[in-house]
């Protein structure tokens, strides 16, 4: 996995989020011989209230807030579909896709063409879109530099207010945090780099 998408992986799912990373989306030229058409960089699916618990007892977990960079809501499902650039924040052509779109929503669960289409075109014309029974879904872009264009369809976020984000709760949470084993990789980092910096075994 690319490590800018390992970093978007470990942040939105401290956030409350499932995530899919480099999701492929094939074409069926023929039975024996689909084709992938694109890979997208990560899906991502938010629960209302999701972001971890507190409780008195010693197997409880802790609360993180979210991030309000990803505009939380405790009123919707929210479903990201991510790209993830580590220059300037743009979509590849492919994201736009009506196809390409429609497979990725359905990734999700069954949906009737008749409510795929809206949602699509809303996405392809404003970035985001809400299906009947409270579920936003929106385009967004984590990148290293803003958009070279103004007034883009998506949403971005910056991988370095990320990563800020990322060591900020580490360190708040370090009580906890330090004793956890995890196989995440950036996760793991993050909690050997404040041990050092802290002198800790």
């Amino acid at each position: 996995m690319d490590t800018a998408v390992a970093l978007v992986k470990t942040y939105l799912q401290a956030n409350g989020y499932f995530t899919v990373t480099e999701y492929p989306i094939l074409e069926g030229m023929n039975e024996a011989n689909p084709r992938t058409v694109t890979d997208v960089d990560i899906l991502a699916i938010r629960f209302p209230g999701a972001g971890g618990y507190t409780t008195p007892t010693e197997t409880g977990g802790f609360q993180i807030d979210p991030d309000p960079a990803l505009d939380p809501t405790d009123d919707m499902i929210d479903v990201i579909i991510g790209e993830v650039k580590e220059g300037h924040a743009m979509l590849n052509h492919a994201a736009t896709e009506p196809e390409v779109l429609t497979a990725v929503l359905r990734r999700f669960g069954h949906l009737d063409d008749e409510v795929s289409g809206p949602v699509v075109d809303e996405l392809i014309h404003e970035g985001r879109a809400v299906r009947p029974g409270g579920i936003r879904v929106r385009l967004v872009v984590f990148a290293s530099k803003p958009p070279n264009h103004s007034n883009p369809i998506f949403e971005w976020i910056s991988l370095g207010e990320i990563a800020s984000w990322m060591t900020d709760q580490v360190r708040k949470h370090w009580n906890v945090v330090k004793s956890v084993q995890s196989n995440d990789p950036i996760l793991s980092f993050m909690v050997l780099f404040e041990k050092a910096a802290r002198g800790e075994a």
